[in-house]
């Protein structure tokens, strides 16, 4: 835990380091920025899973609606064909009759 705290100071920027040379991290102070660093992943973890279960609503409902739509699309196809064999029954029809 102090390693990575000491290794986090380390790899200050040199414009960041400046602030810090006056005062050189304490083991309070590296206990510090470890839990604050641990506390800010918990809830970035958090936050994620909030995003991800969001995402994951937003496709079950896309998911329903896409099906009902669909639905409408197949039942206006099935009365176009419906529609199209009465017209090609009564062609039919018409020429049988016209012939006898």
């Amino acid at each position: 835990m102090i390693r990575e705290a000491t290794r986090f100071h380390n790899n200050i920027s040199a414009s960041s380091r400046s602030s810090f040379q006056t005062k050189q991290l304490t083991r309070e102070d590296i206990a510090a920025i470890k839990i604050q660093s641990v506390f800010r992943g918990h809830l970035a973890r958090r936050a994620f899973g909030a995003l991800r279960s969001l995402v994951k609503l937003q496709a079950v409902a896309r998911g329903g609606y896409v099906r009902k739509q669909a639905q409408i699309a197949l039942n206006c196809m099935h009365a176009l064909v419906r529609l199209q064999l009465r017209i090609r029954a009564r062609q039919l029809l018409g020429r049988y009759s016209d012939d006898h």
